[in-house]
């Protein structure tokens, strides 16, 4: 077993610590103590846990234990003033706070031997009930039912997720899993959880049906199996009976208000389906596909002016226009988008989508407070939802808070970790390890999203500012030049400006000069 964290991969069998492909000296008492605290990272370890384990119970002082610590933090990049990796709580003790993926012998090697990120299938189960929602199979007999399908999935997710007593998987993981012959037990190492949740769909002339099983991803077993059949009408109905049942196979009590919560709900078909077919456009993230959402969700409030969940999608797409400059009037385009969510807000007060966006919104305009507030209530609301912990992360690092930052991208990738739009939390990650002053670090992020998406100028503005501080000319100029190939006409003060006031705005905006981007 290797436990990874950060550039680092900690043996304890071989007794050795590595950063990249580099053997770093390590004292044996010294790794001991990052030993204990690598394996007890879930808890807060007392000075008495430390010197029972490392010391035998031996008589040590306060000075030798933390002498001994920093060097630890020292080892591993970290300080008694950053705490970064190793966070002392006064009075309490120490525990260690870094992302650790834990990995067997044999894959390591397999990813170390072809230069890949490290595999996610050895993630630590989470300390309650988790679970994925794997898409449904479309047995209607017509591909282009698929998005139907997909958005029982997503229904059947959002409600799971509201339980705060669950952890579950966010549905641009699970989805990656689309039209694959899967091996359950692969799924439920890879994704780090204990059970899963498969089925199939068939609708056919104005009636659905829904089946669905659970499993054990661990040993295998099928838990629970259940039909749910009914008019096209009931579907919702049928959604939440099969929510219920799930949960009630898992957990011991069901709180058929929490179910409730979950509803992004219309009795308008029409509505709904429209909103079905407008998701995947919007978050396709370019000029074209945001309009055809907008069209979309517009017919969608057509039909249903009180339908919560299509008034913060076209709220979605009207900020998503301004922010990436596609907006011919941004100032009412802004306007609007705001007016939508407010109302979606009105219509359900703990829409996390609705709320999340607000705190977005409020972010780029300058209001930090505003938006650390909407985001906070987002991730209350649904401690589960990725896209809400990757905007938890974003308003955070604006205001001027990166290490708040980091910890919530982490989050998102850990319940989205196969996630399409990784490649945007990444980026996030990078620009706060910027505000930090932690340009390897920002190097590392940038050049990840960008293993993801090659054509994400964020992360191109991201790479070339941290490569600029770190003295990298040569590459700060070859990653600007990429930048406008993509962004032709980008200025500094334009992006400025589009970009609204941010606390890490000047840092940022020093790596883009030195780097020789036009102002």
């Amino acid at each position: 077993m290797r436990y990874l964290f950060e550039d680092y991969a900690f043996d304890p069998d071989r007794r050795e610590l590595y950063r990249g492909a580099e053997v770093v000296p390590i004292a044996p008492q010294v790794f001991d103590l990052l030993d204990y605290l690598i394996r007890n990272r879930e808890r807060v370890v007392s000075k008495d846990d430390l010197i029972n384990a490392v010391w035998n119970g031996r008589s040590v002082s306060d000075a030798a234990l933390t002498t001994r610590l920093n060097v630890v933090r020292t080892t591993i990049g970290d300080s008694g003033e950053e705490q970064r990796l190793i966070k002392t709580l006064p009075r309490k003790g120490f525990r260690f706070v870094g992302t650790v993926v834990e990995v067997q012998e044999r894959e390591y090697t397999a990813v170390a031997g072809n230069g890949a990120e490290p595999p996610n299938s050895a993630l630590t189960l989470p300390d309650k009930p988790s679970i994925a929602v794997l898409p449904f199979q479309n047995m209607s007999g017509d591909p282009n039912q698929d998005y139907f399908a997909d958005g029982i999935v997503d229904e059947i997710t959002t409600a799971l997720s509201r339980f705060k007593s669950l952890f579950v998987i966010a549905r641009n993981s699970s989805f990656t899993y689309k039209g694959k012959a899967v091996d359950i037990k692969q799924i439920g190492r890879e994704l780090g959880v204990r059970y899963v949740l498969e089925g199939s769909v068939r609708k056919v002339a104005g009636k659905v049906r829904i089946i669905g099983q659970l499993i054990d991803a661990g040993t295998g077993v099928h838990l629970w199996a259940d039909r749910f059949e009914g008019d096209l009408g009931d579907v919702f109905t049928l959604q939440d009976r099969m929510t219920e049942s799930v949960v009630s196979a898992i957990e011991p009590k069901v709180f058929q208000t929490e179910i409730d919560l979950a509803r992004h709900r219309t009795n308008n078909a029409n509505a709904y389906d429209l909103c079905l077919r407008a998701t995947p456009h919007l978050h396709s993230f370019t000029r074209g596909e945001s309009a055809e959402a907008l069209r979309l969700v517009s017919r969608a409030l057509e039909s249903d002016p009180r339908y919560a969940f299509a008034a913060t999608l076209a709220g979605s797409c009207h900020l998503q226009n301004v922010t990436q400059g596609w907006a011919a009037d941004p100032k009412s385009e802004f306007a609007e988008g705001l007016r939508l969510l407010q109302l979606a807000l009105s219509i359900d007060g703990n829409d996390h989508l609705a709320l999340s966006m607000l705190g977005y919104a409020a972010g780029w305009s300058g209001d930090f407070d505003t938006a650390i507030e909407m985001v906070d209530r987002a991730v209350a609301s649904n401690p589960n939802a990725a896209f809400a912990w990757g905007l938890r992360g974003w308003a955070y690092r604006v205001a001027g808070k990166p290490e708040e930052a980091i910890r919530s991208f982490e989050r998102a990738v850990r319940l989205s970790p196969f996630d399409p739009l990784l490649f945007v939390r990444l980026t996030g990650m990078g620009v706060a390890f910027v505000g930090l002053g932690r340009f390897d670090d920002a190097v590392a992020a940038a050049k990840k999203a960008l293993s993801q998406n090659r054509t994400f100028a964020a992360a191109y503005r991201c790479l070339t500012t941290a490569l600029a501080h770190l003295g990298r000319e040569a590459e700060a100029r070859e990653a600007a030049a990429r930048l406008l190939e993509l962004e032709p006409d980008f200025r500094i003060s334009e992006w400025v400006a589009r970009s609204g006031r941010r606390h890490d705005d000047q840092m940022f905006i020093d790596g883009l000069r030195k780097a020789g981007l036009p102002a």
